[in-house]
């Protein structure tokens, strides 16, 4: 059986040892030859890259597991490169989130001006690091699921047009299905879902039984149509204060789906939909920044930090067998995407997508791919988030049929911004620059546009690109 190498690149990232936890569940189904961490920042990837050697060294010895600033020893040999790199670092998630907020626009790391200004950092590093890993593993699968994700597609469909093994990816479409397909009795893992849209811009349309073939979207949506005061009660009860980000926005997500009640959107719509609502759930002093940096940031590394002065998992209480066990006893055929799809732990999205290669299923995921008709009435070169098919030869694109002209009209604006944006960055062009801020639906001035992006110009520095 071949044994595979897997590089994860923002080795230091909080998320990083979930998805760790998450390839020694994978032994049987995706068995491991070497696991490597790659970082720029040494600092953070040390504190989980000391974990990781902890945890392989008890539940999986004979992989070879390192950490390293070093490309060539990163990527020399590897079969799959996870990319979750976030270019900037939280230092400049900080502005990304408070700058938009001086001049009354929402401040969020992948929407409005603060993704854009996110964006342009991501497309620099994601070029070069695509370039780097393909100097030394050509053949490779680079898995990108760093944000934001629909600006770094359309940058990588422009700059690398021919790479094939090249996805980009996100997990939230799975997340809100995950929240809502227990309400008629069902898993994830049970449905085949249509899905259309940009990345954080989409809806469901579909979601096929895989026994059956019946469409089972028109009963979930008559559920929370029958049942909204009661999911809307249960949902405001589940609140646990002002900082419980997700729980507040799944609140407004059932409230949007009592205004447009067809279709199930992306959580991400509320910010295209509710610019007032969501900008009012934050302001200059305090945005989401500062619940990562107080919440995860200190939990994770503590939790990493703890594992290493120990130096052991097993007989303590982060001891993970009992989390395995279930996983590890699985066999490696195609039956067992079911038990991880399912699953809560971080990136597990992945494992649908990357046992469906190994085992050239052809089955179901969500990925980012070129329209080229998938929906006709949509721009032929937009990067849609739609159903595919993924095997060991690629991506596979279903068919979707046409749109609605509410939705045809919402992502067109978001499609034209996110292009020009990516042309501003790859021609340098300050013009095009102000053109896709202007544009983009949460700044929608060009006086403000200017405002903001001179900020952004200032405390960016050498991660943008000195436009002219």
């Amino acid at each position: 059986m071949k044994r595979y190498s897997v590089v994860i690149c923002g080795g230091g990232s909080t998320y990083t040892p979930d998805m760790l936890e998450l390839l020694v569940m994978m032994q049987k189904p995706f068995p491991l030859k070497k696991v490597v961490l790659y970082d720029i920042d040494e600092e953070r990837q040390r504190i989980v890259g000391n974990f990781g050697e902890v945890m392989f060294r008890e539940y999986m010895p004979d992989v070879e597991f390192k950490y390293t600033l070093d490309k060539k020893e990163a990527f020399e040999g590897i079969d799959f490169a996870f990319v979750q790199i976030r270019a900037g670092g939280l230092d400049l998630r900080n502005y990304d989130e408070k700058i938009p907020y001086k001049y009354d626009r929402i401040g969020q790391e992948t929407c409005g001006a603060g993704g854009m200004a996110y964006g342009i950092r991501s497309v620099v590093q994601m070029i070069e690091l695509v370039k780097d890993i393909r100097r030394y593993a050509p053949d490779a699968w680079i898995i990108n699921y760093s944000n934001p994700a629909a600006i770094v597609a359309e940058a990588c469909k422009i700059v690398f047009p021919n790479d094939k093994k090249l996805v980009n990816i996100c997990d939230m479409p799975t997340d809100v299905l995950g929240r809502y397909i227990g309400y008629i009795g069902k898993k994830k893992s049970d449905v085949n879902p249509m899905y259309f849209g940009l990345n954080h811009y989409g809806w469901f349309t579909h979601l096929y039984d895989k026994q059956t073939g019946e469409d089972l979207l028109p009963e979930l949506l008559e559920y929370v149509h029958t049942h909204y005061d009661e999911l809307h009660k249960e949902r405001e009860e589940a609140i646990r204060g002002p900082e419980d980000h997700w729980s507040i926005t799944f609140l407004a997500h059932l409230e949007m789906m009592k205004d447009y009640p067809f279709y199930l959107p992306n959580s991400y719509n509320l910010y295209y939909l509710y610019p007032e609502k969501m900008k009012s759930h934050y302001s200059l002093e305090h945005t989401r920044y500062d619940e990562v940096i107080s919440g995860r940031e200190k939990n994770v590394f503590n939790y990493c930090r703890e594992i290493t002065a120990l130096g052991k998992m097993k007989g303590t209480k982060y001891d993970i067998t009992d989390r395995i066990s279930p996983y590890t006893t699985v066999e490696g055929d195609l039956s067992s995407e079911t038990i991880y799809s399912d699953n809560d732990v971080h990136a597990a999205y992945l494992v649908e997508l990357v046992l469906s290669i190994v085992n050239n299923a052809n089955a179901q995921a969500m990925v980012m791919v070129k329209n080229d008709g998938i929906v006709p009435n949509l721009d032929p070169g937009m990067m849609v988030e739609a159903t595919v098919l993924v095997g060991k030869e690629g991506l596979i694109p279903l068919c979707h049929g046409e749109v609605p002209q509410f939705a045809k009209g919402l992502l067109e604006n978001q499609y034209a911004c996110e292009h020009t944006l990516v042309e501003a960055i790859l021609e340098k062009d300050d013009q095009k620059l102000l053109q896709a801020f202007a544009q983009n639906r949460l700044v929608g001035d060009t006086e403000v546009a200017k405002k903001i992006i001179a900020e952004f110009k200032e405390v960016n520095g050498a991660y943008w690109p000195d436009f002219k």
